[in-house]
């Protein structure tokens, strides 16, 4: 069988179309368990096909993709774009903080920043993923704990639509388009578009390997090395391509592979506008412009 029969085969088994949404199944009974939200969430966003059970909620949902932000402070002219953020940010310039944690001491401008600090002593994670069973102290964390389930992605990148489940994972995105590297290296100099970055390159200078193995023992630097030397142990291939077959230990090959497969390549270089895969590909692409 060939790609273009297992890429039609593929694209049968997702045949089951949302008419609301278009959002599409490779299982029928999965559309009919989908579109028993739209009965309760009737307000969809068109751009990424969130439901929503009350319109002013899609509209604040919207500002995601828009990045508009209507509430403004009077005070330092920051914008945001739901109204309660605002207000928030407003008790950051008053210096008030009226709830005292009566363990450490620490004060809080909300009561519900008390109660969520309070976890750090207590060890108390009230709130669980119904999918998996993690639990976790703060119900936005279980909220973005559970896009990773269901894919969603909500935050888009306007200038190469690429789309990611954290608004910090986009911002950091972004400044792979605008070349921004705003943290420096106190030591030598080296900047990075990211704080992750900046951190594990310290530990270059420090030697620091936080990140040991519990089966040998032997420590790394970067939890994601740490993460690909277990599966020496473990010899675990989870990911498979639906089109050729070929399996990877990480998700992130995974989909650098299916590149291979669709043709897209959403590294482009800024100098003379060709085009790569892989991000490793582009860097090595520069250094015939630089010389280096």
């Amino acid at each position: 069988m060939d790609f273009s029969e297992k890429l039609s085969m593929k694209e049968e088994k997702s045949s089951h179309s949302c008419d609301i949404c278009h959002k599409t199944f490779s299982l029928k009974g999965n559309l009919t368990h989908h579109k028993l939200i739209h009965r309760k969430r009737p307000h969809y966003c068109d751009t990424c096909g969130k439901s929503f059970s009350q319109m002013h909620l899609l509209t604040t949902h919207q500002r995601i993709h828009t990045e508009e932000k209507p509430y403004e402070c009077h005070i330092c002219a920051k914008s945001f774009a739901v109204k309660n953020s605002l207000i928030k940010h407003i008790d950051i310039h008053t210096g008030e903080k009226p709830y005292h944690c009566d363990i450490c001491s620490k004060s809080f401008l909300r009561k519900h920043s008390l109660v969520v600090h309070k976890h750090v002593h207590t060890g108390e994670k009230p709130h669980a993923c119904d999918i998996c069973g993690k639990s976790f102290s703060r119900v936005h964390h279980l909220i973005t704990h559970k896009n990773f389930h269901i894919g969603e992605r909500p935050y888009r990148c306007n200038i190469c639509g690429q789309s990611f489940i954290l608004k910090s994972h986009l911002n950091g995105h972004k400044r792979t388009h605008t070349g921004e590297k705003p943290y420096h290296c106190d030591i030598c100099g080296k900047s990075f578009s990211q704080t992750n970055g900046l951190t594990s390159h310290i530990r270059i200078h420090t030697g620091e390997k936080p990140f040991q193995c519990n089966t040998c023992g032997e420590s790394f630097s970067e939890r994601g090395n740490l993460a690909k030397h277990k599966y020496l142990h473990t010899g675990e291939k989870s990911y498979h391509c639906d089109i050729c077959g070929k399996s990877f230990f990480q998700k992130v090959h995974l989909n650098s592979h299916l590149r291979i497969h669709t043709g897209e390549r959403p590294y482009p270089c800024k100098i003379c506008d060709k085009s790569f895969s892989n991000r490793s590909t582009l860097t090595v692409h520069k250094r015939v412009h630089t010389g280096k």
